[in-house]
């Protein structure tokens, strides 16, 4: 005959070493679930987020002044940043001057100034832009370029959102 103390045993080892392992399987998968959350909820976070903290930076940003713009020759640009976003800004042979951001309405890419064809030309798609108003004259381009307002003084440009 067994010893009824013997058989009471067994099973409560038994017991504790299975609860151990389903406790440690339990925090495992847990653990890995977190860390899949984290993989793919941080990204999204990033993309979501940088949006707004680009838009907020921008909205702080109204006005930007280019010291010694005055000294720039006809028929040539000068490339800032209005912000987080690049600008440009013209001084066209018959000597007046515009400001655009040089962000392509199509897709987004920087665009740049072809003094030869008195175009501004975006490269990634070939949109064409007129460097005097800012409208889109060829290409994809759905919109014109966002116009700057300017305000020459003293050899200063002051550029400002319209």
């Amino acid at each position: 005959m067994m010893d009824e103390s013997k058989l009471n045993a067994e099973p409560t080892e038994a017991l504790g070493t299975e609860t151990s392992r389903r406790t440690f399987v339990r925090v495992a998968v847990a653990g890995m679930g977190l860390a899949y959350a984290g993989a793919i909820g941080y990204p999204i976070f990033r993309y979501l987020n940088s949006n707004v903290e680009k838009e907020a930076e921008l909205a702080a940003i109204k006005e930007v002044t280019l010291k010694d713009a005055g000294k720039l020759p006809k028929g040539s640009i000068l490339m800032f940043k209005f912000g987080p976003r690049p600008a440009m800004l013209i001084h066209h042979a018959d000597d007046t001057w515009s400001a655009f951001e040089a962000v392509c309405t199509h897709m987004g890419c920087t665009v740049g100034y072809d003094a030869a064809r008195e175009r501004i030309a975006c490269q990634c798609h070939g949109g064409q832009y007129d460097p005097k108003t800012g409208e889109n004259v060829g290409g994809p381009p759905p919109r014109p370029l966002m116009k700057y307002n300017l305000v020459m003084s003293k050899g200063l440009a002051t550029v400002t959102r319209i």
